[in-house]
């Protein structure tokens, strides 16, 4: 089974069919990685090449630029079989991040020598200018506007309040979570980044245990999980929170489990007590082997459970299992009345014997 998210942010009702279609591709292209065999460590790297060549998500090409005007992005993978773990960070020149940090498993690389490690393991180099689209750009642009007329009152605190209003609706780092026909779990995510940041800022997507954790279960008694973050990268770092959620899925009532991790390790951390607005998403997959399905080395036998939660306006989320024609979609909204960054909202399903049910 495949869980997609293409971010968590805002998602305008005008862009909806394509953010949907973009979550949609990338199970499909996940799923056929699954029905072909292939472990979820390829499926979840198939779905997040689809994520990322996608010029309406914030990874890869269209990636958000930053101050000097160039694409720097950071992914990671973490495998839960044998909980191999590789990141890239500020990486630039490379179109699909995702597969740096999957020949890195076991290591972190950043800025300019990632690239070139990149290069030398035969993953081809793509110019800035090839991976910017005109959203990008214009985008870009209009920030620099607004920068340089804030310089020319109050740099510092101007500045914050530009960077704070363009990212808070655009914090879109696209992930995936994956459980093979083993039972193995996967999980990874890849991100452009804040709009207008500093060259060689590096956000949750690159931070262990921040960005994606997979972890298969070494106990009978135990759940496999794999959890995948988007929003703000400086909230999801200083919380942990894909490690966070891993933990708490090992309980009972995983609706209640995550729940509670959101609220009270996420928007009421010790760790983000300064803050006033905590913006952040999971997407979550527990499996398990359970009850009859103990004697059973059929994946479908296994009972897998999907949720995710986010605290920001809206989160793209899709959803498909190997025996399903094609992928759900869904774009989660906050419940009327809620203040993003201060609620969460929760929802999620059940995927077991190749039938989803919500």
């Amino acid at each position: 089974m495949i869980f997609t998210s293409s971010g968590a942010g805002y998602h305008s009702e005008s862009k909806a069919k394509e953010y949907k279609h973009v979550c949609k591709r990338a199970c499909q292209k996940a799923v056929d990685r699954l029905r072909a065999g292939g472990m979820a460590l390829e499926a979840v790297t198939a779905a997040l090449i689809e994520l990322e060549d996608s010029p309406f998500t914030n990874a890869g090409t269209g990636s958000n630029l930053n101050l000097s005007g160039e694409i720097e992005c950071d992914a990671s993978i973490m495998d839960g079989k044998s909980l191999n773990y590789g990141a890239v960070g500020a990486l630039s020149g490379i179109k699909n991040p995702v597969l740096v940090a999957r020949r890195l498993l076991t290591r972190l690389s950043v800025g300019k020598g990632a690239e070139q490690w990149a290069i030398s393991h035969g993953i081809p180099a793509c110019p800035t200018e090839k991976m910017t689209t005109k959203f990008s750009l214009s985008g870009y642009k209009r920030n620099k506007r607004k920068m340089e007329l804030a310089e020319q009152v109050e740099m510092k605190r101007k500045r914050q309040s530009c960077e704070h209003e363009n990212n808070s609706a655009c914090l879109d780092t696209v992930g995936a979570v994956v459980v093979d026909r083993e039972g193995n779990v996967a999980a990874a995510v890849s991100s452009g980044g804040l709009a207008m940041k500093h060259p060689g800022r590096v956000g949750q997507a690159a931070h262990y245990g921040c960005g994606c954790w997979a972890e298969n279960a070494r106990d009978i008694s135990l759940y496999s999980t794999a959890v995948s973050t988007s929003g703000s990268g400086e909230h999801l770092i200083r919380t942990m929170l894909a490690r966070e959620c891993s933990t708490a899925m090992q309980a009972e009532n995983t609706h209640q489990a995550l729940l509670e991790a959101m609220q009270n390790k996420f928007i009421s951390s010790p760790f983000l007590a300064g803050e006033d607005c905590v913006l952040g998403g999971v997407i979550v997959l527990r499996c398990c082997t359970c009850g009859e399905a103990q004697r059973s080395e059929d994946i479908q036998a296994v009972l897998v459970e999907f949720l995710w939660s986010h605290t920001t306006e809206s989160m793209c989320v899709g959803y498909m299992s190997a025996q399903d024609s094609k992928a759900r979609t869904h774009i989660s909204r906050l419940p009327p009345g809620a203040v993003a960054g201060q609620s969460l909202a929760i929802e999620g399903g059940v995927c077991r014997l190749g039938t989803v049910s919500d």
